[in-house]
């Protein structure tokens, strides 16, 4: 994958063809940005720049080092992922003896640690020991979701590179060429970060049925609270979609944010488009406050989902909820 592959981030980019450009490439690197947002797919098209036979700063994708690459094989290129809830001292450990070996091509040897912010403390000190006195040439790549979640002294040690979630409109408008369905892409890049993880939202065969749920629960409740938590109960709670009661309540956030769209005449950025009649209607009903107030229910009810709390549990309440106002 080159940089010109990687849909926006372009001061990303910018920043990293310059290095190469230039020669003054850094012994670390955090890529701070949401899931989603292309961290790793950077990443790999940075490796892939260094490692190219071609020189330059961005790969060619032809010659046998891109390929490697490309091929996950690359002798020289490894890659750390969580083991379990956490990227352990082990895995840390049996890398910095891969690394004190010599590379194959005589070259750059690249690391790359996913989900760098899971670290355990024993973890962060090994490789902070190893950031601080770096074989040369070895270039560490530390994806993370921002600068805050790793050690500050680990931060202190790499050069920032800041991901966006980028621009809704432009990854929109790559689903719908690609022949996802227009509605339901909108409804992703509104949810997700970046084109990859909106992409794979998208093809979910869950995510269209979850959208129609949500359209029913947000037109019933709450003039018809009693008719809503039904319909919760069969067609949530009682079926496979109740895996997924994370997502439904970011898609009701946005089904309420669409009623402040509707007042300040921004109808134009609707995630449900289809149904901006009615919303607009039914927008005048409360104030922009009091749908503010529901927005925020409904992204606390998922936030109460990832600290365990039951599923059914927290939308029954955030049902409550949007009656009571």
């Amino acid at each position: 994958m080159s940089f010109e592959q990687i849909m926006g981030q372009d001061r990303a980019k910018a920043l990293l063809k310059n290095a190469i450009a230039s020669g003054k490439i850094a012994h670390a690197y955090l890529f701070a940005g949401p899931s989603g947002s292309g961290r790793r797919e950077m990443a790999q098209a940075f490796a892939q720049a260094l490692f190219c036979e071609r020189g330059g700063n961005d790969s060619c994708g032809e010659c046998l080092e891109c390929r490697k690459v490309l091929h996950g094989n690359h002798p020289d290129l490894h890659v750390i992922a969580p083991d379990g809830a956490n990227v352990k001292i082990d895995q840390i450990r049996t890398l910095q003896r891969e690394l004190s070996y010599r590379s194959v091509q005589s070259g750059y040897k690249i690391y790359i640690i996913e989900g760098a912010e899971t670290m355990t403390v024993q973890a962060s000190n090994s490789l902070l020991k190893f950031l601080e006195e770096p074989p040369s040439p070895v270039v560490a790549i530390l994806l993370a979701p921002s600068a805050q979640a790793v050690l500050p002294t680990i931060l202190s040690r790499s050069q920032l590179i800041a991901f966006a979630s980028g621009d809704r409109e432009a990854l929109e408008t790559v689903l719908v060429k690609e022949g996802k369905p227009a509605l339901l892409a909108r409804a992703a890049v509104n949810l997700a970060s970046g084109l990859q993880a909106s992409r794979l939202l998208v093809e979910e065969n869950w995510f269209a049925d979850i959208r129609n749920v949500v359209i029913q629960l947000g037109r019933e409740n709450p003039n018809q609270f009693t008719a809503s938590l039904l319909q919760a109960q069969q067609q949530v709670f009682k079926t496979d979609l109740l895996e997924h009661v994370d997502v439904l309540l970011g898609l009701l956030a946005l089904w309420y944010r669409d009623m402040v769209y509707a007042m300040t005449d921004r109808h134009n950025q609707m995630v449900f488009p289809d149904q901006g009649e009615w919303i607009s209607k039914q927008a005048w009903t409360r104030s922009i406050s009091s749908w503010v107030s529901v927005m925020e229910s409904a992204l606390t009810a998922a936030r109460r989902i990832k600290a365990h709390v039951p599923p059914q549990l927290a939308l029954e309440q955030f049902l409550v909820n949007v009656r009571e106002g």
